[in-house]
């Protein structure tokens, strides 16, 4: 079956392809459970490539796929097993790359292709998950589609309703049993297996008959008793005396050399015992055989004999360079070997110093494919070259590497363009590195997008985006775009004005985000035009949300946060650079209200955090908004009612802001959840006082009492009346006796009426859940619903269930209704949930120990087989009052597996750093319970589960209550070891654990501990710390308008690791001990000593190290004296403000935020001109920027290291001798004579005619001493010149077919060229075109180095008849130029233009035929005088050397033909 077009099957989207009906997935399921491994779809990620057809057929590629057929040849079924020595499991052609992550994440399937070595039961495993997951997302898809249905009128979405419901319950039963075999598969994995193969089928799998070596016949007759017993050595040797024959079919070959790899990988160490003369010869024959997959076999068991530098020399010493650089260069038909090449290049990277063993003629063939756009490989290539930029950029920028990496960038056409952007910034981070690149000139790159509105479309966008988002995020970005008085920056902010459309709504996006706004909830209905005034209930949820996760802030202000630090400076520049003004502008003159409003909002947010992060003198002015005031006071102006509307708008939305956002500011946690409180009262208070006409219409409009149907009520009202006049027990009696509504409804929650128990769990049935939850509140606030709650039926069935799963009960169900499947399909969970609102109250506990729920659940606690109930018990119970849950909880945490346990240990972090607050605020006696339990699991035989309380137990230590009661509980730590350390480091902070740690000797050891070297190892904790949390605020802008649920745990693990030092300094003690110890003074003369030093790395580690102390010593009131005592903070400052080093300017500006959150340490910033806000009681927040921007942005355009200047050393070149230098081309004499007159006139008559030469001066070098080897080489040089590329190559093809040159069968004469082309820049179908001129067997004479003994023979011959063709050639010349040089200059600008002309049209159809060229040379063919003269009079700058060899004189002009 013929496929489509080239360019249709390499865009097919990942999604396109993998799309299976489902009849057809059933089908291959039933197949996969009855043992038959048939793939999920014909793929070519699973669709072996099989070894050339005996008819001459063509192998599947690229250029030939139909990912829609169904054609014989790919249907599994059909095809169940690969033909013998294919590369179904061990090396396959990929046909869909993926272009995004890094090395391990961006190619995972290129890395598929050859590592899927693992028997069947693995890969049936693979094929089972992705099923999984593409039935995950079937299923939100339908999630998706009823919530949108459920927003429109029943009757006329019904059908709908009930097709996407049915699809709905399919999937879930699709989703229940492949995790059933998922689990089956696992389970078998797991049991030890015999393997049943013979030894010879190991080592030869596949052979089917073929002849193979007499070796292996000794081992045949084994059992699978001698499969432990296998000698490698010997299993080696077979192998390599198999690929000794000569003459076999590829597959024979493929298969050994699989089986070679399945060696390697079993004994990784038989890869150091290689003999490489014997090994290599083996490797080059399958390298230089005819089939492609053969070559590719053989690239891939080179890649696996890799093991260090002293191989990667041994395999180079092999002329491996040539074979790589030929495979690089080949056309797609032969993607599978070019695929193995780049790997095997690529492992290079892999070994310590391998980027020195990489030749810059392979550097420059993936930079000629990485510059090809529609190549398939491209992304692999892109990849490859930023790597090697990261290693070796002398390399890459000498090999021309740059060019493809900057079109990357720019075109957009790199999905993964944060990782390219992350190679330019690891350079532009020190001076020895940022020379290579040119000043504010990469990085820029990425604006194209927002200045060139013609050429961006949303992709281009979004990934410009996220590099740029990327760039700014880090110090030597953010360094390099602020260069040039932020140019960089300010160019964005005025396309943001000038642009429409998606450019202008992408940057506002990127702005939400590099700020970390998160918009409020209501900000989605906000834009679509809806009153703020409707949206106050949304913002009190909003508020009281936030303030219950707050957490808990210590007297002297909590640690720093060094996200919201660096966010304050980022805000800085976005001010300086006229983002306000800007936004402001787009308020008044913009036509959308969509985007009126967004700026408007924006605003808002930029004011709110100004005036939380920047200091008065920044954000003083800001706020007075003087532009627009000014706008709005001029009456008479036309532009003074859209002034006046902007103004209104921008004060409602602060104003809204305010009242919806947490206040995190306040000096303790105390005041927030007062706060809280304050505002929780009126609205209960509103809910309840609902008079009898409102409740009782509110009632029929719940639809409870006209239909017993639940599909047919309205449960939004259902809830709104439950939060509120059902919580008073004059109403709920009314409710109970006057009308069928509570009784309908806990009808529907009675689990044997199977209503509530029977529907689909999903994001969209969730509310019934929550409705239940909030009957069961209701009911327990007064009488009259204990009352009625404990005579219902509800719990008896709710504790029937539980018994169920009892076994000691002696009820047994054949259903169970809290099974594992109804528990994950159904909302029978949902109960949990109900009962945890029952456990938080004395009525309701009573409630459930009469009906012995709580017996129930000891039991199957004790079980253990049952995780998930438990998992779901541990959950969903309130621990707050003392009884049975807690009992439960300990009793988890303790004698519960070890999943249990680490899940028990964290449902007790809410309680131990976030109590709540009690009637009376029994605030400390709440939280002592979890504190004792969670003392207790730091003797828990698991590591883990230790290591988890001592995270928990280090966020509580955050209040000083909590951190004197663990110091009394007197935790033993010493068997935990470095897990313990952060612990007992916060012991430090009090004057009753500085005792306690100092009888235990643990002070002063620790301190020698610290000064000697963990000073240096907190740099990378630190800076991996801050790393992590800048990357998940990166993530958090996707969901902006959601509700945090997971925030809190997010926030638990993201927070600064201590210091030991910071720590020390909490108490007097601790700064007497740090005094006599003279550690400061230390630490202070290496940051003044060592500072500004910017060559030794190792050094730099150490005064960061230095940094990080002094500034979590500044950062304490006690400690601040210490900063008085010497200039320390000035140098600081100045390494901040002029460090050559963007990183360490970043450590600087950091600690100097840490410095000024004590009072002493603000003032010495402030002299420095240095000033950060306060809080309402004048606290420092330590987020301090200088006044002055300039200071801080303060880098220089430094001096770039062109390409000319670059020597690389012979390690990395292929061929290391240089062809002669030859000089430039000789200009037409009339051009000379033009030049010569216009001297004489600016020189007054002087004679300058010596200055110049006509062409037959021109002294001529000698390429070869044959002179049609001399022309080739002349030829070949002129085909990087895009004037004379056409003729060149029309030229060679004439010289190939037509007269049949000998040249083309001399390795020497091929060497000469891959010098050239190692040297120069070609486009790949060049490159291809140039090395296929020569015969086959050249390369081979070239790999077994059977050229330099030819040579000296060839030598001699050659220059006596090169001599006198020579004369011939040169007479020519001479004729042609004579003839021609009366031609006007006009002609010469039309023939030059034609030039120029087929030079674009040989760039814009590479793969013309033949024949077409052929009628065109003909066509030249007729005026062969004209092109001549027209070679010798266009000027022409061409160079034959290297590239340190351009300041040299050009090369010598072509001879005519």
């Amino acid at each position: 079956m013929a496929g489509p077009s080239t360019m249709l099957s390499s865009s097919a989207t990942p999604t396109q392809r993998s799309y299976v009906p489902p009849q057809q997935q059933q089908q291959q399921l039933q197949q996969q459970q009855s043992g038959t491994l048939a793939p999920s779809r014909p793929s070519f990620e699973r669709d072996g490539l099989q070894p050339p057809a005996p008819n001459g057929g063509r192998n599947l590629s690229a250029s030939a796929v139909s990912f829609a057929s169904r054609g014989p040849s790919l249907n599994p079924s059909l095809n169940p097993s690969p033909l013998p020595g294919s590369f179904s499991s061990d090396l396959r052609s990929q046909m869909n790359l993926s272009r995004a992550g890094s090395r391990l994440d961006m190619f995972p399937a290129l890395e598929k292709l050859d590592e899927d070595d693992s028997p069947t039961h693995e890969k049936m495993l693979a094929h089972l998950r992705d099923a999984l997951s593409r039935e995950m997302k079937i299923k939100e898809g339908s999630e998706n589609m009823l919530e949108a249905l459920n927003s429109k009128k029943a009757k006329q979405t019904k059908e709908q309703r009930q097709r996407v419901e049915a699809e709905l319950n399919s999937s879930n039963l699709r989703i229940k049993e492949l995790r059933q075999k998922i689990t089956d598969a696992q389970r078998v994995r797991a049991a030890p297996t015999t393997p049943t193969r013979t030894r010879a089928d190991g080592l030869f799998p596949g052979a089917n008959g073929l002849r193979s070596p007499p070796s292996a016949s000794r081992s045949g007759a084994g059992s699978d008793m001698d499969e432990p017993a296998e000698s490698p050595t010997f299993a080696l040797t077979e192998l390599l005396q198999a690929l000794e024959l000569a003459g076999m079919a590829p597959d024979y070959y493929v298969s050994r050399a699989n089986s070679l790899v399945d060696l390697f990988k079993r004994h990784p160490t038989l890869k150091y015992d290689l003999v490489w003369s014997v090994f290599g010869l083996r490797m080059q024959a399958m390298l230089l055989s005819e089939s492609r997959e053969v070559v590719a076999a053989g690239y891939r068991m080179i890649r696996y004999a890799i093991s260090d530098i002293n191989s990667l020399r041994n395999i180079r010493s092999l002329n491996t360079d040539y074979l790589v650089t030929w495979s690089l260069i080949k056309d797609r038909k032969s993607d599978v070997e070019r695929e193995q090449a780049l790997k095997f290049v690529r492992a290079f990277l892999d070994v310590k110093d391998g980027v020195r063993e990489i030749s810059r003629a392979v550097v420059r063939s993936i930079a000629a494919a990485a510059e090809e756009p529609e190549e398939r490989l491209r992304p692999i290539c892109i990849e490859t070259l930023a790597e090697i930029l990261v290693r070796d950029p002398q390399l890459l920028i000498a090999s021309g590497g740059m060019a493809a990496l900057h079109e990357a960038l720019a075109d957009g056409s790199y999905k993964a363009s944060e990782s390219l952007t992350a190679a330019f910034l690891y350079l532009l981070d020190t001076p020895d590195r940022r020379k290579y690149l040119r000043p504010g000139n990469e990085l820029e790159i990425l604006f194209t997008a927002f200045t060139d509105e013609l050429s961006s479309n949303e992709r281009f966008l979004k990934q410009s985006i996220k590099a740029v988002a990327s760039a700014l995020r880090t110090w030597s970005g953010l360094m390099s775009l602020a260069m040039y008085n932020f140019r960089a920056i300010k160019s964005m902010i005025t396309s943001m004005v000038v642009q429409t459309g998606p450019i202008r709504d992408s940057i506002m996006d990127l702005i939400f985000s590099l700020l970390r706004i998160k918009p409020p909830a209501w900000a989605t209905s906000f834009l679509a035009g809806r009153r703020l005034t409707t949206y106050g209930r949304v913002a009190n949820l909003k508020s009281t949300t936030g303030k219950g996760s707050q957490p808990e802030l210590e007297e002297d202000g909590g640690e720093q946060n060094f996200v919201e630090h660096y966010t304050a400076l980022l805000l800085a520049v976005f001010i300086k650079s006229g983002v306000l003004p800007a936004l402001l502008k787009l308020t008044q003159d913009n036509e959308s209200p969509t985007m009126k409003r967004k700026s408007t909002l924006l605003i808002g947010e930029v004011l709110k955090l100004s005036s939380h992060l920047l200091p008065p003198s920044w954000s003083g002015e800001l706020q007075l908004l003087p532009d627009l005031f000014i706008s709005a006071a001029r009456l008479r102006d036309e532009n003074h009612f859209s002034a006046t509307g902007v103004v209104y708008q921008i004060s409602s939305v602060s104003k809204t802001l305010y009242r919806s956002s947490p206040s995190g500011y306040l000096p303790s946690a105390h005041q927030n959840m007062d706060q809280g409180a304050l505002d929780e009262h009126p609205k209960a208070n509103t809910a309840v006082s609902f008079d009898e006409g409102t409740f009782r219409q509110l009632i029929l409009e719940s639809n409870v009492l006209s239909s017993s149907n639940y599909n047919k009520w309205n449960w939004d009202v259902i809830l709104r009346l439950i939060e509120g006049p059902l919580t008073s027990g004059k109403r709920l009696e009314e409710a109970i006796k006057a009308s069928k509504f509570i009784k309908r409804i806990m009808s529907f929650y009675r689990p044997f009426k199977y209503k509530f128990s029977e529907i689909k769990s999903s994001r969209n049935t969730q509310k019934y859940v929550r409705t239940g939850c909030a009957l069961m509140h209701a009911l327990l606030q007064s009488p009259e619903g204990v009352k009625y709650l404990s005579d219902n039926k509800l719990l008896r069935q709710i504790a029937e269930c539980l018994a169920q799963c009892d076994p000691t009960s002696g009820l047994t169900a054949q259903d169970p209704m809290f099974s594992k499947d109804r528990l994950a399909d159904t909302l029978c969970g949902g109960y949990f949930p109900m009962l945890g609102i029952l456990s938080g109250d004395a009525k309701g506990m009573q409630m459930l120990d009469r009906w012995r729920i709580f017996n129930m659940m000891y039991r199957i606690l004790d079980l253990k087989q049952r995780p998930d109930l438990i998992k779901l018990m541990l959950a969903n119970f309130d621990y707050s009052l003392q009884g049975h849950p807690r009992v439960l909880l300990s009793k988890a945490l303790t004698a519960g597996t070890k999943d249990i346990r680490i899940y028990a240990t964290n449902a007790v972090r809410k309680f131990a750093t976030h109590p709540r607050m009690g009637a009376q605020g029994q605030e400390a006696s709440d939280s002592k319970w979890a504190i004792q339990l969670l003392v207790t699991q730091l003797y828990d035989p698991d590591v883990e589960v230790c290591a988890t309380a001592v995270k928990i137990l280090e966020k509580a230590c955050n209040t000083k209550n909590h951190l004197e009661y663990i110091v009394e509980c007197r935790p033993a730590l010493d068997h935990l070891g470095e897990i313990g350390a952060p612990l007992l480091l916060r012991f430090l902070s009090t004057s009753i654990g500085y005792h306690y740690l100092d009888g235990l000797d643990y002070i002063s050891n620790e301190m020698d501990d610290w000064f000697l070297g963990r000073n240096d190892s907190y740099v990378s904790v630190i800076e991996a710390s801050l790393a992590r949390s800048f990357m998940e605020q990166q993530d958090d802008h996707t969901n902006r308008s959601s509700v945090f649920d997971d925030e809190q745990e997010m926030e638990a693990d993201s927070h600064v690791p201590p210091h030991f030092y910071r720590e020390l300094t909490r108490t007097e003690e601790g700064c007497k001990l740090l005094s006599d110890k003279g550690h400061f003074d230390e630490f202070a003369a290496t940051i003044r000593e060592y500072g500004m030093q910017s060559d030794d790395p190792e050094m730099m580690v150490k005064v960061k190290g230095c940094l990080w102390a002094v500034g979590n010593v500044g950062s304490m009131e006690l400690g601040a004296p210490f900063l008085e005592s010497c200039d320390v903070v000035e140098q600081i400052v100045k390494i901040a403000q002029s460090h050559e080093v963007m990183s360490l300017r970043g450590t600087a500006f950091f600690v100097l935020g840490l410095i000024s959150r004590s009072i002493h340490g603000l003032e010495i910033l402030s002299e420095n001109g240095w000033d950060a806000n306060t809080n309402i009681l004048g606290h420092s927040l330590g987020l301090c920027i200088p006044s002055d921007l300039g200071q801080l942005f303060s880098l220089q355009p430094w001096q770039h290291t062109p390409v000319t200047a670059i020597e690389l050393p012979d390690s990395q070149k292929t061929e290391t001798a240089k062809l002669p230098t030859m000089p430039s081309r000789p200009r037409s004499e009339s051009l000379i004579k033009a030049l010569q007159e216009a001297e004489e006139e600016n020189a007054g008559g002087g004679t300058s005619s010596d200055g110049y030469s006509g062409p037959s001066r021109v002294e001529r070098v000698q390429l070869d001493p044959d002179p049609t080897n001399h022309r080739i080489l002349e030829l070949v040089v002129d085909m990087s010149n895009m004037v004379l590329y056409r003729r060149a190559r029309n030229e060679l093809m004439q010289i190939k077919t037509q007269k049949k040159a000998a040249g083309f069968a001399q390795p020497r004469l091929f060497r000469k060229v891959m010098s050239l082309l190692e040297c120069h820049h070609y486009r790949l179908a060049d490159r291809n075109m140039i090395v296929g001129l020569f015969d086959k067997n050249v390369l081979r004479a070239v790999v077994y180095g059977e050229d330099e003994s030819s040579a000296s023979e060839d030598g001699s011959e050659e220059e006596e008849s090169g001599e006198e063709e020579e004369e011939g050639r040169q007479g020519l010349a001479v004729r042609g130029v004579r003839e021609e040089k009366s031609e006007s200059e006009e002609d010469e600008d039309e023939d030059g233009g034609d030039d120029h002309h087929h030079h674009n049209h040989a760039h814009d159809n590479d793969d013309e035929d033949e024949e077409e060229e052929d009628e065109e040379d003909e066509d030249d063919g007729d005026q062969d005088g004209e092109s001549s003269s027209d070679e010798q009079r266009t000027e022409r700058q061409r160079s034959v050397s290297d590239p340190a060899d351009v300041k040299r004189r050009g090369v010598i002009r072509g001879f005519g033909r």
